[in-house]
C-alpha cells in the first residue's frame, strides 16, 4: 500500500511522536509498503509560540495535496493537529477522501500548562479536528475513554514498542556508573534515579528534581526548561539528549526511571526502561496506569513513596514485561486502522 503520513512533528524534533512515527514507518517499509512523509522539512516555518524549538510549517492545503497526489497515495494518516495536519484535513475533506488521525498528545492539558487557557476551549478544537476521521488512533484504554467522553467514538487502539537496543544486557552509562560508585562510597549505596524526556514545563521535571529522596538524580533530554532547572538543581546530572544504544545504557545504569508527567498519553520512555530491566516510579495518571503493573512500577500521589517502592521491584520481571512491546505489533495495528480510498474515489490534486 502507498501510505501518506502528514505530521507537524518530525526530525530534528526529539519526542515520542517522532520516535513512534519513525519506528512504525521503518516497520511498514520493511513489510513492503511505500510511505510518504509530509513534514515541516524544507517548508517555510515559524517558531511555535512558547516553544521555539518546534517549527510550525506553512504549507497550503493545495501544496500538501499536490504531494499526496503525486505520490499516488492509497491512504492518508494525519498524525498531528498542527498547521500541516489542518491543511491535509481540509484537502481530504474537500475531495471526500477518508483519512485517519491520531491523538498523540494531551493537547488541551499542554496548552493549559503553557498559557493558562481553559482546557475545555481546546477540547472544542480537538473534537472538531478529529470528528471526520474514519478512525482516531490512541495508545491506551484511558485515552480511549477520555476521547469517547468528549464525543469522539471512532477510536482505535495503537500501541507502542521498543527497539532492539533496549534490553537488560549491555553497557551502562559511564557517568551514571561513576555516580553510583560515589554513592556507594559515601552513603552506603544511594540509588541512581533517572528521568528521560523533553525538559519542558508540561513534563513536570521539577517534581522529580525537588523530590526529597537520597541518591543521584540524572536528567536525559533537552528542552526550554533545561537551563533554569540546571541552575536551580546544581547537584543533578544533566546529560542532554541520548539515542539508541547510548539511551539504553542510561536506562541500564539507573535503579529507577522516574516519570513525573501528568499529561502524557502513553510515555514511551517507560516501556524502554522496562525492557532494560529498570522499574518505573510515577503518579497514578493516564499513561502509567495503563502501562505499569505492581511487578513493573510503583504509582503514588507522592513521588517519594513511588520511588521507594519501585526500588524494591525485580529487574528481571521488568525486562520480561518490556519485551512484550514490539514495533511490529504497533505497525500491524496502524495498518488495520487505515481507511484506503478504494476504487470508487479518484485522487486528484
Amino acid at each position: 500500500m502507498r501510505i501518506a503520513i502528514v505530521t507537524d512533528a518530525w526530525a530534528p524534533q526529539v519526542n515520542g511522536v517522532v520516535r513512534t512515527l519513525e519506528a512504525v514507518i521503518a516497520e511498514l517499509r520493511a513489510g513492503g509498503h511505500e510511505v510518504l512523509v509530509v513534514s515541516p522539512s524544507g517548508a517555510p516555518s515559524l517558531p511555535c509560540p512558547t516553544y521555539p524549538e518546534i517549527r510550525l510549517a506553512l504549507m497550503s492545503p493545495a501544496a500538501v495535496g499536490r504531494r499526496i497526489a503525486a505520490f499516488g497515495a492509497e491512504a492518508v494518516h494525519i498524525a498531528t493537529e498542527g498547521p500541516l495536519g489542518l491543511s491535509a484535513r481540509r484537502w481530504c475533506r474537500a475531495r471526500g477522501l477518508p483519512f485517519t488521525t491520531a491523538y498523540h498528545t494531551q493537547f488541551p492539558d499542554y496548552v493549559a500548562a503553557r498559557t493558562g487557557a481553559d482546557p475545555e476551549w481546546v477540547w472544542r478544537y480537538v473534537r472538531w479536528f478529529h470528528d471526520p476521521a474514519a478512525a482516531v488512533l490512541v495508545s491506551t484504554a484511558t485515552i480511549e475513554r477520555t476521547l469517547r467522553a468528549h464525543g469522539l467514538t471512532r477510536v482505535r487502539r495503537w500501541g507502542r514498542g521498543v527497539g532492539p537496543a533496549f534490553r537488560p544486557e549491555g553497557a551502562v552509562n559511564a557517568r551514571m556508573a561513576a555516580a553510583r560508585a560515589s554513592n556507594d562510597a559515601s552513603s552506603g549505596g544511594a540509588p541512581v534515579l533517572l528521568h528521560v524526556g523533553r525538559v519542558a514545563v508540561e513534563k513536570n521535571v521539577e517534581a522529580f528534581l525537588a523530590a526529597d529522596v537520597p541518591g543521584t538524580k540524572v536528567v536525559v533530554g533537552d528542552g526550554p526548561a533545561r537551563a533554569a532547572l540546571e541552575r536551580r538543581f546544581p547537584d543533578a546530572l544533566f546529560l542532554g539528549a541520548l539515542f539508541g544504544g547510548d539511551l539504553a545504557a542510561a536506562y541500564r545504569a539507573a535503579d529507577v526511571l522516574v516519570f513525573p508527567s501528568r499529561t502524557d498519553t502513553f510515555g514511551l520512555v517507560m516501556i524502554e526502561a522496562l525492557a532494560c530491566g529498570t522499574p518505573v516510579a510515577a503518579y497514578p495518571v493516564p499513561g502509567p496506569v495503563d502501562v505499569l503493573t505492581p511487578a513493573t512500577g510503583a504509582m503514588a500521589q507522592r513521588l517519594e513513596e513511588a520511588i521507594a517502592r519501585a526500588l524494591t521491584l525485580d529487574r528481571a520481571a521488568c525486562a520480561a514485561a518490556g519485551a512484550g512491546f514490539t514495533w511490529a505489533a504497533s505497525a500491524r495495528q496502524f495498518l488495520d486502522a487505515l481507511a484506503p480510498f478504494g476504487a470508487t474515489l479518484r485522487l486528484v490534486a
